[in-house]
């Protein structure tokens, strides 16, 4: 059985950083394309940021130059480094996975297949 295990959420002041962590269980491998999604308050879910089974990465442009996405020595666990964190960067964090590697620069939403629980950030003075 497929689990996502996000980790790393919290409270930081503004212009502060946080580091997010994903942990899959079961089959996902450091082949499987990944992201990061986020949900504030009354809005849309969101992509933040992807990396694909390549190595590939996208950024939502809100976040280009503050964010980075990252897999460390082909492990399956994806990690998200927020920098110069805003109060508009606050919202619960999703980890998502696919099934598989799908041999695409860019993932579509609805082609993630697996989702984590999601981890609270709170960017507040």
């Amino acid at each position: 059985q497929v689990q996502l295990v996000e980790s790393g959420g919290g409270l930081v002041q503004p212009g502060g950083s946080l580091r997010l962590s994903c942990a899959p269980t079961g089959s996902i491998f450091s082949s499987n394309d990944m992201g990061w999604y986020r949900q504030a308050p009354g809005k849309q879910r969101a992509l933040v940021a992807s990396i694909t089974g390549g190595g590939t990465t996208n950024y939502a442009d809100s976040v280009k130059g503050r964010f980075t996405i990252s897999r460390v020595n082909d492990k399956a666990t994806v990690y998200l480094q927020m920098n110069s964190l805003k109060p508009e960067d606050t919202a619960v964090y999703y980890c998502a996975a696919t099934s598989g590697r799908l041999f695409v620069v860019k993932v579509n939403t609805n082609e993630y297949v697996y989702w984590g629980q999601g981890t609270q950030v709170t960017v507040s003075s």
